[in-house]
């Protein structure tokens, strides 16, 4: 498990591919290693990685599946990309953001960028299915760190969020352009609370949803806002 609180940016040193397989050696933050051993989970922009061999004080070996590549950005990865990078959370640790497990649910755009001096303002473009479990002031994983959704539309289909100094200094988020792709992890609390309560709805009304939907559409509604739980897991 990961707390979304990213520790550093690290640097691809080498890439090596093989059938099924890509394996990335990481420039680490100084200082990274200490303690970490081989078979230990590392999250390399969201995705959780198995360490296979610690080469220094700063450096580490990784594999990664063809599963993780099919569903993630590190298929795109060259070498010399910065990366954020987190080491999994030991137990009484302080959880600063919300736990994530490192696995992807999808890769996403940035529409746009909005900076300023203090703040900088990303729009992520949202798969349709995935809509439903993002809400304004809910939690979001982007590339590994835990961020608040300040802004969505659901019809257009994008989230936004805000990163803080902080956030800027500590993650790579800060060369990002328009058009770069985003691993996004959602909420595990918020996307059972939802697949409840679309569950029930949908054992409730049967046939009758899909009429609902078409009438609340000619009025701009969607459904999902008003049958969203309220409060939401934080």
């Amino acid at each position: 498990m990961f707390t979304g609180i990213v520790q550093g940016i690290s640097t691809i040193r080498s890439i090596s591919d093989a059938e099924g397989l890509r394996t990335f050696i990481l420039d680490l933050p100084p200082n990274f290693t200490d303690g970490l051993a081989v078979g230990a989970s590392v999250s390399v922009d969201g995705v959780c990685l198995t360490v296979t061999q610690v080469l220094s004080s700063s450096s580490a070996k990784f594999d990664v599946i063809l599963q993780s590549l099919s569903v993630t950005t590190l298929s795109t990865l060259v070498v010399g990309d910065m990366v954020n990078t987190e080491r999994a959370a030991k137990d009484g640790a302080e959880i600063g953001g919300h736990p994530l497990s490192g696995h992807i649910d999808f890769s996403a755009q940035i529409e746009s960028i909005k900076a300023s001096v203090n703040n900088r303002v990303l729009r992520v473009q949202v798969p349709p299915p995935f809509m439903r479990y993002i809400f304004p002031k809910g939690y979001i994983a982007i590339n590994g760190a835990s961020l608040t959704v300040s802004a969505t539309d659901r019809v257009a289909g994008w989230f936004e969020v805000w990163l803080i100094p902080e956030t800027r200094r500590m993650t790579t988020f800060e060369q990002k352009n328009v058009g770069d792709w985003l691993n996004v992890e959602i909420e595990r609390g918020t996307q059972v609370v939802v697949d409840t309560v679309r569950a029930s709805v949908e054992e409730t009304l049967g046939n009758l949803r899909p009429a609902l939907e078409a009438f609340l559409t000619q009025r701009g509604v969607v459904l999902e806002d008003l049958i969203a739980p309220t409060t939401l897991p934080r």
